[in-house]
Formats: C-alpha cells, sequence, structure tokens
C-alpha cells in the first residue's frame, strides 16, 4: 500500500525471489562494496555504538497493509536490537508528518524511520534530520529530495507489469480497468503507467480503461459503479491497492450481481496489490484471482536493519545483497532497497512463507 507523494522515480529492477533476513550486520567497507548486508559484528552492536532511540512515524492506519506494518515494527525493532519508540500516525496528513518528524526530533530521537505520505514536502522533515544529525531511512516511497540512508521499498513498476501479465494470459481479448492510486503519487504512476504499457505491448487485444481513485475506497466504488454502467461486458480489474480497494470492489461487483466465482461463466478475473489476510481469502473463496504480495514484514525488518546501521554510521552501495533484494541508485542519488513482492495465486495462497499468512 502506498502513500501521496510527488515526483518521479526512474524506471528499476526486477526482483529475484524472496530470501531470508540476514541476522546481524556488517563492517561498513564490506557494506560499501557489495551491498550486502551481512554481519560480521555480532550481538555485540545492538543498542551500543552509535544507537540509541529511533521514531517510527506510519503515513496512516486506515489500511490492513499498514496495521500490519505497525504490528510488524516492535517485532522487528526488538530482534535487531533497536530501541523503537511507539509509533505515530500521521493520518494521512503531510503536513502533519512533517509536524511529527519535529516532535520526535525534539524528543531526541538518534534515528528515524517514515513512510513518506508526500516525497516533496517530506524535505522539510528530512531538513530538520539532518540538521540535527538524525538519519533517516524512508519507506514504501522515495522522497523527491532530503537526505535518507536508505529507502526500503519494492519495485512497483513490477507491480503493474505482474498484474498485466497475469490478467493477459487469463483474458485473451475485451475490456479491463486498473483502479489506480493517486497519480501525483510515484507508487500510483508506477503501477499505472506500467500496466497500460505492458497491456499495449504484450495483449493488444485488451483495452485498458481506468480510474484514478487517490488511494481513497468511496472513490473508487462510486467510480467503478459508473463504469460498470456502462461496460458491463468488463473481462478483469487491477486493484492497485487491496488494502482500500478490495471491499468496496467486491461489494459494488455484488450489488450488480457481478461477483462470479473464478471458474464460473462470467467471473471477473481480479488482480490486486499488498498481499493481506483479506486479498488471501479472497482468492480461496474465487472472488479473486491474485495479488501482489508487498512485504510489510520485510518493511519493518528492513527499515530496523538500516537505521541501525545508519545510526552506527555504515553506508551501503549499488549492488545484490544477501536478502534477495538489489540496492539501486534512484535518479535523485538516494539508494533504494529493492525487496522482492511475489505474485500469489490460488496454487501458492497457502504458502506459510507468505507474511499475510502469518498475522491475524
Amino acid at each position: 500500500m502506498p502513500g501521496r507523494t510527488v515526483g518521479t522515480v526512474g524506471k528499476q529492477n526486477r526482483f529475484r525471489s524472496a530470501g531470508t533476513m540476514a541476522t546481524a550486520v556488517g563492517a561498513a567497507l564490506v557494506l560499501a562494496a557489495c551491498g550486502s548486508t551481512k554481519d560480521t559484528g555480532g550481538a555485540a552492536d545492538a543498542g551500543g555504538d552509535g544507537t540509541g532511540k529511533v521514531g517510527v512515524i506510519l503515513p496512516l492506519l486506515t489500511s490492513p497493509f499498514w496495521q500490519s506494518y505497525n504490528d510488524y515494527v516492535p517485532k522487528m525493532a526488538k530482534s535487531e536490537g533497536v530501541d523503537a519508540l511507539k509509533t505515530v500516525n500521521s493520518n494521512s496528513d503531510p503536513s502533519q508528518q512533517i509536524t511529527d518528524i519535529n516532535n520526535e526530533l525534539n524528543q531526541g530521537v538518534k534515528g528515524l524511520v517514515v513512510a513518506p505520505l508526500d516525497s516533496a514536502a517530506i524535505e522539510a522533515g528530512l531538513d530538520q534530520a539532518e540538521r540535527k544529525g538524525v538519519p533517516v531511512v524512508a519507506v514504501d516511497v522515495a522522497p523527491e529530495k532530503g537526505k535518507v540512508a536508505m529507502v526500503v521499498r519494492a519495485d512497483n513498476v513490477a507491480y503493474g507489469e505482474k498484474a498485466c501479465q497475469y490478467l493477459g494470459k487469463q483474458i485473451p481479448s475485451g475490456k479491463v480497468v486498473q483502479i489506480m492510486g493517486d497519480l501525483a503519487s510515484v507508487n500510483g504512476r508506477d503501477r499505472s503507467e506500467a500496466f497500460r504499457a505492458c497491456v499495449k505491448k504484450n495483449f493488444p487485444k485488451l483495452k485498458v480503461l481506468e480510474i484514478p481513485a487517490k488511494w481513497e475506497s468511496d472513490t473508487a466504488a462510486s467510480k467503478l459503479d459508473t463504469l460498470l454502467n456502462a461496460n458491463t461486458d468488463l473481462k478483469g480489474i487491477y486493484m492497485q491497492a487491496g488494502g482500500v480497494y478490495l471491499a468496496p470492489t467486491l461489494q459494488t461487483l455484488k450489488s450488480k450481481g457481478l461477483l462470479k466465482k473464478a471458474g464460473q461463466s462470467g467471473h471477473i478475473s481480479i488482480v490486486s496489490n499488498d498481499g493481506i489476510p483479506q486479498e488471501f481469502d479472497a482468492i480461496r473463496k474465487g472472488e479473486i484471482d491474485a495479488t501482489v504480495s508487498q512485504p510489510a514484514d520485510a518493511y519493518a525488518r528492513y527499515g530496523m536493519y538500516y537505521i541501525k546501521a545508519a545510526m552506527q554510521g555504515k553506508t551501503f552501495k549499488p549492488g545484490p545483497t544477501d536478502h534477495d533484494s538489489t540496492i539501486v541508485k534512484l535518479p535523485s542519488g538516494i539508494l533504494e532497497d529493492q525487496l522482492p513482492a511475489p505474485l500469489v495465486t490460488k496454487e501458492n495462497v497457502d504458502d506459510p512463507k507468505l507474511w499475510g499468512n502469518t498475522v491475524k
């Protein structure tokens, strides 16, 4: 699930398969040389050199995705030896998020993990942190400007491409709609542009309809209802955020008698993004067909990992990591660890390794 952002980042590398967590932190020169996150220091560093209180700022808590991330934060902080304060929720308000950052800095935190709501506005908060010598790790969204030690994010271009490839193989021709996020958002743009371009290149018999929904469930439901009135022959739906679009989409289809289970005549193929438990249940019921699992657990885990490394003065360079991801340099010069995000279908929905199967 994304936050509201502005600015553009370049097209990014593709994912590799999900891997396991490295268990400690490596020497700075080794890390900088190869992008590795493997530890050579040992547990003695936990809570020690260069560490201190860490503030964690959430974008919102109205999405099951961010609720899950919030639940993971204290667990991952403990496993990484990070002394994290209670999380702060900015309630979808970019200006409030800047206030939250300043409040955390005034409490004397030595590090910040922030999921930016607005990648331009966040610069003010990042500048405040830099002036105080406090490192910042960004989660889910890359800032347009400002200094961060690392962005922990998955490749949103791949989200759109995976959704396109899945629907294209299910539907030989006809109309499909993508329920988009905020188009002022790098996450929304990456997913939308990738889906659109992939369909045009690989599945020319599909016609893409679009609903700009700004990560708002009510907007998605209203516009989908209107679209279905004029397009009763819709064959597929791509929801860019299951955390906010799943329930209203299913309810809208049900109200029009169009919610048919997979395998039934008239079934509308649906692929989503997030990987929340509710999506997995919908896949099992045949209500939707697939989702791309955005790694809430890994976002929390590596947010804690990188802030600890930054507080200890460690640095990184582009290259492969030891947890099946790749650190890339964005056009802004910021480094981003692109974490794996697997496609989930009925074939692997019960995989116990998927984070959506580990939360209640």
